[in-house]
């Protein structure tokens, strides 16, 4: 084999491998909710923040069915960005935070009948940031220790 012929193979190859990279490259990112008796997880489009989920569901006579919850209202396509899903440690949460990382913008996304659904999103206003100290907030010296859940 010459080494002329080498060069070119191996060339050939790498433009290759770098044509079929971005096809191979994933455009979702998934997290499960953090609810403990849940087998529910969620799926976000990273590029377009589109929210949808799946979960284990029995069957009668069968292994069991995969029931899986398209965007409803608010989990749709949003402006495109670099979004994530980011799970509480809540472990009664049945939902997770869409956050886009370019904006700092979060929502909360759950499933509601038959769909994901998502709060608009928003991002703390500076204002709010520094009056949040003032509001009246469970601790843990008063109160029945509840804590707020899912909308």
């Amino acid at each position: 084999m010459r080494p002329l012929g080498s060069a070119a193979l191996i060339s050939a190859v790498l433009a290759l491998g770098g044509l079929s990279s971005p096809a191979l490259a994933a455009s979702y990112d998934f997290v499960p909710a953090p609810q403990t008796d849940l087998n529910r997880i969620y799926r976000i489009d990273r590029i377009t923040g589109e929210v949808s989920s799946c979960q284990y569901g029995l069957q009668e006579g069968t292994v069991g069915v995969t029931l899986c919850y398209s965007a409803g209202e608010g989990a749709g396509a949003q402006a495109p960005g670099e979004y994530g899903l980011v799970a509480s440690r809540h472990e009664r949460e049945g939902g997770v935070f869409r956050v886009n990382f370019r904006t700092g913008q979060m929502s909360i996304c759950y499933v509601f009948d038959e769909r994901v659904v998502c709060t608009p999103q928003t991002t703390p206003s500076p204002a709010a940031s520094s009056a949040a100290p003032t509001a009246a907030t469970p601790s843990g010296g008063s109160g029945t220790g509840a804590s707020p859940q899912r909308p």
